[in-house]
């Protein structure tokens, strides 16, 4: 069937975390597909870009799908057939995620989205349960889709660039994601701050740029000398940390998926993580921490450190496991759900 599929340009465009990888993915399978790609305008606010999203939802274009890939998409019912993808709902679990004002505008823009399209896409089973209970929407009407993950590339050898070259050969453990409150990053730094930690030498680095709420994690990370902020690295750089990392960690308090544990099980890397959200489901042979404040945290790793038995399970698990969630099966099912729409 002859389509084109737009997705919004400020994902595509602008990396802004997983919802740009999810975007970027689907769209490399599309194209290979021989399917046409377009992009749904973006201008430099926010709110401009809004209010240009929702003026181009009122074109009518034959053989077309609009595909509203992070969260928020139209405050207007679309003329093109459409479809939004939701991650998940942080605030439900954790009060973390947003300020209340911010949450507020988000399950406004949200519940908006799910309103003025044709399809709900989400990520996991644990999605589509908060969606069903935070938005009122039958389990029956959301598709459930899983991410994929480029597994031979993380397990493929990768040379660290010369700017990290000094990290060679030396213990450290490895957290990757944005820098918000959900992540409990501030948490994670002060666990390490702990004797247990302090004790066995190992520091922690961090990968990743600022995303929102984050003025506590900063000034966390410059009061914590034990603590290297490495900021925004290239992907060969970022794979190469979590092949060479003694562990990875990730102790979120909420995921609608959770990319960086599943690329670094493919990266052989040791992973230690919450089980919040979807973790339950994608994080598989990872070593599970079942308390998030620093002091649980810091014995819970300590004794995982320790246990070299467990990590050796878990890196050798690792790549099998990230293995079955295909890039090629999620795109084929997000194909089907836009032959749908222009079915209708």
């Amino acid at each position: 069937m002859k389509m084109r599929i737009l997705h919004p340009d400020r994902i595509v465009n602008r990396h802004v975390g997983g919802n740009t990888t999810y975007t970027r993915r689907i769209r490399e399978g599309l194209a290979r597909r021989g399917v046409q790609l377009g992009t749904i305008p973006a201008l430099p606010h926010p709110v401009l870009t809004a209010a240009a999203e929702n003026a181009y939802s009122l074109r009518r274009m034959r053989h077309s799908v609009l595909h509203f890939s992070a969260d928020t998409g139209p405050m207007i019912r679309t003329r093109t057939g459409s479809v939004v993808t939701v991650h998940g709902v942080a605030s439900r679990w954790t009060a973390v995620a947003r300020t209340p004002a911010q949450e507020q505008i988000w399950r406004s823009r949200v519940g908006a989205a799910i309103r003025n399209t044709d399809r709900l896409i989400t990520v996991s089973e644990s999605s589509s349960a908060d969606i069903t209970e935070v938005f009122g929407v039958r389990s029956e009407q959301i598709r459930t889709i899983p991410h994929g993950i480029d597994a031979e590339v993380f397990a493929s050898p990768v040379e660290l660039s010369p700017e990290l070259a000094r990290f060679e050969g030396r213990p450290f453990a490895l957290f990757v994601g944005n820098l918000e409150p959900r992540k409990n990053i501030v948490e994670l730094i002060r666990a390490f701050g702990r004797p247990e930690i302090r004790t066995t030498g190992l520091d922690l680095l961090i990968i990743g740029r600022p995303a929102w709420n984050y003025d506590e994690i900063l000034r966390e990370i410059e009061a914590s000398p034990w603590v290297t902020r490495l900021g925004f690295v290239t992907e060969n750089d970022k794979i190469a940390m979590m092949q060479r990392c003694t562990v990875f960690l990730f102790p979120s308090h909420y995921e609608g998926f959770g990319f960086p544990v599943l690329e670094a099980l493919a990266a052989g890397a040791p992973v230690i993580c919450s089980d919040r959200g979807s973790l339950a489901e994608v994080a598989g042979p990872s070593l599970r921490l079942a308390a998030l404040d620093s002091e649980s945290m810091a014995a819970q790793i300590a004794a995982y450190l320790e246990d070299t038995n467990a990590l050796r399970a878990c890196r050798s698990a690792g790549p099998e496991w990230a293995r079955s969630f295909s890039w090629e099966k999620s795109v084929d099912q997000h194909i089907a759900v836009y032959q749908e729409i222009l079915n209708d």
